[in-house]
């Protein structure tokens, strides 16, 4: 279908959104939404300290503004809440370590990261409105509904292998943007143009993986999600077609969209269960993951010592290496190791994991890390690549100097994803990882406490008190 083949979607958005309620939400939604709410906030936490995360925030206390908001993490300082949302989402994305959307659709792979755009708008406007713990729920599981339903929708082409966008940047600020209106309780009228204000704000392009522009493109939409949600508060209007018009969103960023995935679907099911969401055990690209996996298996099962190994053979498809996010062929650093198939798989036989320790400069730039990552080749297999970009799926053969041959195939429901999910165990240990730096006991506690029982806290900011100096 084209984009005159449906009228009215973005209106359709804005009456849904502004009518839903916290009542009309599953339990299992409103579950996995603090499940999420924690994920990202431990990998906000431990982004916090990165160098763009740094960066961001001294561009914030620069631009000074009212301190009305928090900034989460090392360095915490108040400032005007787009601003906070900024400097949120770029420590929130800067270890490529927040959770993932992945279609099931045959035409595309990674729809969007759909926490931290949706998160750092409700954080942003909890602590200005302190605002209601099920109306922070409610918002955000909206914001993560529309930006996945968006992506679901627009034409294949927008993402990688296509225009190249990153959709985290085009599509996250409707996320943030619903978010935002709904915690400012907008009407019809103004959610729409809300909507219409981030059409044109979207921006983000998958060129930056490996570099610090990455996370800013989720700053930026947490941060224009915010400016246009308050702008049209204030009476700034737009096109009320601005998503499906000609020249609109969906034409000027993916030549079209499907309406079938979109019109009437709208809580049905809701994003955040189906598809659902992959919470990362690893700190990188998510499509990598079940390589990863896979690889820690093999060298496991048959005890590999890495002075064994010969070379490493890798087969996967089009949605994991180039033209897919994991086009680095040789990790110098450690921005480049989270798009670098060689890397992930040298971690693996070296370590044996592949977390924070591994996904730094000194492992990655250390001689025993060059060298196995030379002897490592990934290359797309056309029988994988058939199955469509909807399978994620790594065959590896590895052989050692004896010329022995070791081969293992990644598993179909990989560890994180909405069929194999993390435990709550597993996800309190990726948040004192992520936290124990700069967070005491008592005070990882007292959040993870909190969010447990978001649903009935009567201020949601409450959340923020533990995490920010």
């Amino acid at each position: 279908m084209n984009v005159q083949s449906a009228t009215g979607v973005t209106r359709q958005i804005a009456g849904y959104v502004t009518a839903a309620t916290c009542d009309e939400l599953p339990v299992e939604a409103i579950e996995i939404a603090k499940r999420c709410v924690i994920d990202g906030t431990a990998v906000m936490i431990a982004g916090s300290g990165e160098p763009c995360a740094e960066i961001a925030r001294t561009y914030v206390s620069q631009m000074q503004g009212a301190p009305e908001s928090r900034i989460v993490g090392a360095g915490s300082i108040k400032a005007p809440p787009q601003l906070a949302a900024l400097a949120n989402g770029v420590a929130g994305h800067a270890l490529d370590w927040d959770d993932t959307a992945l279609s099931r659709e045959k035409d595309r792979s990674v729809l969007i990261h759909p926490t931290m755009p949706p998160l750092c708008a409700c954080y942003a406007l909890a602590d200005l409105h302190r605002t209601g713990g099920s109306q922070f729920l409610t918002a955000f599981i909206l914001g993560f509904e529309i930006e996945v339903k968006i992506a679901e929708a627009i034409n294949a082409e927008h993402f990688a292998g296509g225009r190249g966008f990153h959709s985290s940047g085009t599509i996250g600020i409707f996320g943030a943007t619903v978010a935002a209106g709904k915690l400012m309780n907008l009407s019809e009228p103004e959610m729409l143009n809300a909507l219409a204000i981030a059409a044109t704000m979207a921006a983000g392009v998958g060129v930056n993986h490996g570099t610090m522009s990455k996370p800013l493109n989720m700053g930026r939409a947490a941060e224009n999600g915010v400016t246009a949600a308050r702008l049209a508060g204030l009476g700034f209007d737009g096109p009320a077609h601005a998503l499906e018009g000609g020249r609109g969103f969906f034409e000027a960023f993916g030549g079209g969209f499907d309406p079938e995935r979109l019109v009437g679907r709208l809580g049905a099911p809701f994003a955040i269960l189906v598809p659902g969401t992959s919470i990362k055990p690893y700190p990188s690209g998510v499509v990598g993951h079940p390589g990863m996996d896979a690889m820690k298996k093999l060298v496991v099962d048959h005890d590999i010592d890495p002075s064994m190994v010969e070379r490493i053979n890798v087969k996967t498809g089009a949605n994991v290496i180039a033209p897919g996010p994991l086009r680095i062929l040789h990790a110098t650093s450690a921005l480049e190791a989270k798009f670098c198939v060689p890397f992930q798989m040298a971690a693996m036989v070296l370590r044996r994991k592949a977390g924070l320790e591994e996904f730094s400069d000194a492992f990655v730039q250390s001689e025993a890390c060059q060298s196995l990552q030379r002897k490592v080749a990934a290359e797309i297999d056309p029988e994988i690549a058939a199955l469509g970009k909807d399978k994620v799926i790594f065959e590896i053969e590895l052989v050692t100097r004896d010329g022995s041959r070791y081969f293992q195939r990644s598993e179909e429901n990989y560890r994180g994803g909405p069929k194999n999910p993390l435990t709550f165990d597993e996800l309190g240990e990726k948040f004192e990882d992520c936290a124990n730096a700069l967070i005491d006991d008592e005070d990882r506690d007292r959040f993870l406490s909190s969010v447990r029982d978001l649903e009935n806290l009567s201020d949601a900011s409450v959340l923020l008190d533990p995490l920010t100096a």
